[in-house]
């Protein structure tokens, strides 16, 4: 009552919730936005549909999507959502775990609760069980091998895809990805996701989406003469403006004879037109009359029609406009470097591609530049009939890359499945009734392994259905019991509705994602738990 009080000295116009109805209040939020998400959990999960304020229209299964995008006004659910979404920005997964293990960790600490221990009691007991299941995690990692590393790296990016597009599309795509990375790896260093170019076009259907180990431009030439398909070509990259450009200060010159305006025009047109006859000087170098060799410019800035038609006279495809992003790409992809001047131009500047193409499709135009001699960068090239499907895959893509890089990075995979949470529900409950627990901590640690518990729930839900789940669940905890202290690892079969080996099933998951979702559950459902009011702030009111 007192700090009722106090609040209204402070603010007359504010409100606020105390003690047991703050706890209520927090954990309604965390619920509820735990039973929105549970359903698109897995495989098998369904998927909500996003309806805009004009009628825009989303379909979706991926839980980062949804909380993005939805409108969230309980201000648990946009922590939990906010925290959430952060570590899939990082990590590309997790994001539907997270939410559920941190409601189902609030519903049973409501339980304690409603047995009289004291919130701080149990954030004592979250912390330490969370502390146990980390190091636990440790001795369930999966190496990678230089034996079995693509096969593992397969094996994840399959388990990510599964989630989140059709099954028939994703053998085909979490190959590509594998290869993408595996393309821009550079020993002792960090995986650079933007040197994958991901690009999409309207066209054909969704399983024809692949990795090309080159690039893809979305614009072509601009000289209707210009060759649209060559092979062995030299690759010019230059940020050099070859048009023509007005003066900064308003000028103007007179001439009596048309013999002086045209000298005059000459003249002013002489600095790209010098710059335009050394890309023809250094292709007549290296491109003699009579090779099979081709020259290839592609140049950051403009390109007016005098130079086009200068390039496309000399059988060069010159194209302009690039992204700044796709020329430190090519440069990586073709070899050679980026220009900014045509001084000493020489060939050790140049990149090389076994051939460049143009793909016309409607109005639109695509430049492919293939079988480059050491790629170090590359596009994924997304087709689908749809937007939707479009958008679809190319979600899964963004997860899948960094699934792969994960790995990588780890050196290690951990078994999905839902192994790892049950056979850590089972570790807990020993380590609850070990000698280095306290008594009162006990039934918090437990409680915390019951909330790990909540992801093979929902995936024993959704491969089952009425009772057949609890049996499938309790099924998958007695054998991680009998095989404790052993390397055995047991997981649901969603499609057979069974216990089996998830490695076995090719079925694992990111160590650092699962590391980072127990302590995020950790993390989240102490803080919620340890608050014992919640005040809203009303205005100022009318300015004195």
């Amino acid at each position: 009552m007192a700090s009722t009080t106090a609040m209204q000295y402070l603010n007359p116009n504010g409100a606020s919730v105390q003690g047991r109805a703050a706890m209520h209040f927090s954990m309604s939020g965390a619920k509820g936005l735990m039973n929105v998400l549970r359903t698109n959990l897995g495989p098998m999960g369904t998927m909500k549909m996003l309806v805009g304020g004009a009628g825009q229209i989303k379909m979706t299964k991926d839980g980062s999507v949804l909380l993005g995008e939805m409108q969230i006004q309980h201000p648990t659910a946009a922590l939990i959502a906010r925290a959430a979404t952060a570590m899939d920005d990082e990590t590309g997964d997790g994001t539907t775990s997270t939410v559920i293990m941190i409601g189902e960790a609030l519903a049973h600490a409501d339980e304690l609760m409603a047995e009289g221990i004291h919130p701080r009691t149990i954030a004592e007991g979250f912390d330490k069980a969370a502390t146990e299941a980390i190091k636990f995690l440790d001795t369930r990692k999966l190496p990678l091998t230089p034996e079995n590393e693509r096969e593992m790296l397969d094996t994840i990016a399959k388990s990510s895809l599964s989630t989140k597009i059709q099954a028939e599309l994703v053998d085909n795509l979490a190959a590509g990805l594998v290869d993408a990375i595996l393309t821009i790896r550079k020993p002792d260093e960090q995986i650079d996701l933007h040197m994958v170019e991901v690009m999409h076009m309207k066209h054909k259907l969704g399983s024809e989406t692949q990795f090309i180990p080159g690039l893809v431009l979305d614009h072509g030439g601009r000289h209707p003469e210009m060759p649209k398909y060559i092979e062995n070509c030299y690759i010019l990259a230059c940020n050099v403006s070859l048009e023509y450009e007005k003066s900064e200060l308003n000028s103007g010159f007179y001439y009596k004879t048309a013999e002086q305006k045209e000298k005059m025009a000459n003249a002013e047109r002489k600095t790209v037109d010098d710059r335009c006859h050394a890309i023809v000087e250094l292709k007549n170098k290296i491109c003699p009359e009579g090779s099979d060799k081709h020259l290839v410019v592609i140049n950051q800035k403009g390109i007016d029609p005098l130079s086009l038609d200068i390039l496309a006279r000399n059988g060069i495809l010159g194209l302009r406009r690039a992204k700044r992003r796709n020329m430190e790409r090519i440069a990586l992809c073709c070899g050679g470097e980026c220009v900014n001047h045509f001084d000493d131009l020489n060939e050790s500047v140049l990149g090389y591609a076994g051939k460049v193409h143009e793909h016309v499709l409607g109005e639109e135009k695509y430049t492919f530049i293939e079988d480059p001699k050491t790629p170090m960068s590359g596009t994924i090239l997304i087709k689908g009939p749809n937007e939707h499907t479009i958008a679809q895959i190319k979600e899964a893509v963004r997860d899948g890359l960094r699934a792969v890089r994960n790995a990588i990075e780890d050196g290690c995979v951990v078994a999905g499945a839902g192994d790892f949470e049950s056979a850590a529900k089972v570790h807990l409950d020993h380590f609850a009734d070990s000698s280095e627990v306290k008594n009162q901590l006990t039934p918090c640690i437990k409680a915390f392994g019951d909330a790990l518990m909540g992801v093979p729930k929902v995936l024993a839900e959704s491969a089952a259905e009425g009772g057949a789940a609890p049996a499938l669940r309790h099924t998958l905890l007695r054998h991680q019991r009998e095989a404790y202290g052993t390397e055995s690892r047991f997981g649901l079969d969603l499609d057979a509705g069974c216990v089996t080996d998830p490695v076995a099933a090719g079925v694992v998951d990111n160590f650092r994602v699962k590391r980072q979702q127990l302590e995020a559950t950790a993390v989240i459902a102490t803080q919620l738990l340890l608050i014992d009011e919640v005040i809203k702030a009303g205005g100022r009111g009318a300015k004195e």
